[in-house]
């Protein structure tokens, strides 16, 4: 079931011109989600277009939104057990959040 909802909020994700979107399994970690979604925008309004497209067709299926936080260029996603990160690519290349996950996860 989360594989499955990890791929449509990539598939809608990827359908709305989100770029390099990754996916980090962190079921078998300490991490405080089983799954986290990061993907780049092109700008703030794309981050935004991006969390609109979610709520639109996530809902719908069932996903409750249980925190969003906004930045300037960036939106974190809280789904409970998946965590989405949206953000332009100088906030991507800022927080390097993959790599803090991928050393994260080799523990």
């Amino acid at each position: 079931m989360l594989k499955e909802r990890v791929e449509r909020i990539k598939e809608v994700l990827e359908s709305k011109k989100g770029e390099d979107v990754t996916v980090i399994d962190t079921l078998d970690s300490d991490y405080f989600v089983d799954s986290v979604i990061i993907a780049t925008s092109l700008s703030d309004k794309h981050t935004q277009a991006l969390l609109d497209i979610l709520k639109e067709k996530l809902k719908p299926a069932g996903e409750q939104f249980l925190k969003i936080q906004e930045g300037d260029e960036w939106i974190v996603v809280d789904l409970g057990d998946i965590l989405i990160h949206l953000m332009t690519q100088p906030y991507r290349e800022k927080y390097k959040i993959e790599e803090f996950l991928k050393e994260l996860v080799k523990r």
